[in-house]
């Protein structure tokens, strides 16, 4: 198969029109009619995950982050991002993002796979798009009211997050629940009108925790909230293409570190 087909397969699932108007979703680095046998898929194109490529003979990495967000001047080898692109064009490895049409669809969406895995009863999208069904996070309700502690120990152990960050709490027990995987401070109003009890996100300011009155603010992490990127990747490519070789990451690490 070419790079081109194995974008077909993903984007008839994560199409890139779901995309925001400022990422860079798609095919980021390399030739699309290049040839592929081993796909390698990771939350970030690091020069590591480039060299893990590189080991295993995979000729296309498939990330959640675009390794170019914002348009670069040069290709001189001055930081990581230039080194690991300029390794990936010398090696023939293609580098591929699936970001906001990711985050925003309406099945495979991060936040929709995160209210899976914290029982909540999805009831609607956060932030909907033009896209009928297919928007930014997700608001739900949990089967019964739960006392604050307890909802945020299970976030801290289904995440796997080593040190959660709340706001005060101001409420007595949470039912309604609004979620958005990644930095999600732009949607706090929005799961405040949704009536969310607690807002789950990563990235808050100092000041919004501040302003949190009667919402709880969670801030999981940025990597700890779309490392599930992997699996719902694996999973999009395995059921297209089922004898094709695909590698989870095992060189993904969160770049933020915790002294606890």
């Amino acid at each position: 198969m070419k790079v081109r087909d194995i974008a077909k397969i993903l984007e008839e699932s994560i199409p890139l029109a779901w995309q925001e108007s400022y990422d860079n979703a798609g095919l980021v680095v390399g030739n699309p009619e290049s040839e592929v046998q081993t796909i390698l898929i990771a939350l970030d194109a690091t020069e590591e995950v480039v060299d893990e490529a590189i080991e295993v003979g995979a000729q296309m990495v498939i990330t959640h982050h675009p390794i170019i967000f914002r348009p670069i001047k040069r290709l001189a080898g001055e930081n990581r991002q230039q080194r690991t692109i300029a390794k990936a064009i010398a090696s023939g490895i293609a580098l591929y993002a699936a970001h906001t049409n990711l985050d925003s669809a309406p099945a495979e969406g991060i936040s929709h796979h995160l209210a899976r895995l914290l029982g909540l009863q999805e009831e609607g999208l956060l932030e909907p798009s033009a896209n009928e069904g297919v928007g930014l996070g997700i608001v739900g309700t949990l089967p019964c009211p739960t006392k604050p502690e307890e909802f945020l120990a299970l976030i801290k152990e289904r995440l796997g997050v080593e040190a959660l960050r709340h706001s005060t709490i101001r409420v007595e027990s949470i039912q309604r629940v609004a979620i958005c995987s990644g930095a999600g401070g732009s949607l706090i109003e929005a799961a405040e009108k949704a009536g969310a009890d607690l807002y789950l996100s990563a990235e808050f300011k100092y000041h919004d925790f501040v302003d949190a009155d009667r919402m709880i603010l969670a801030d999981a992490g940025h990597f700890e909230t779309e490392i599930c990127a992997i699996d719902i990747l694996f999973e999009i490519l395995s059921k297209k293409i089922s004898t094709f070789a695909l590698r989870k990451s095992a060189c993904t690490a969160n770049p933020v570190r915790y002294m606890i």
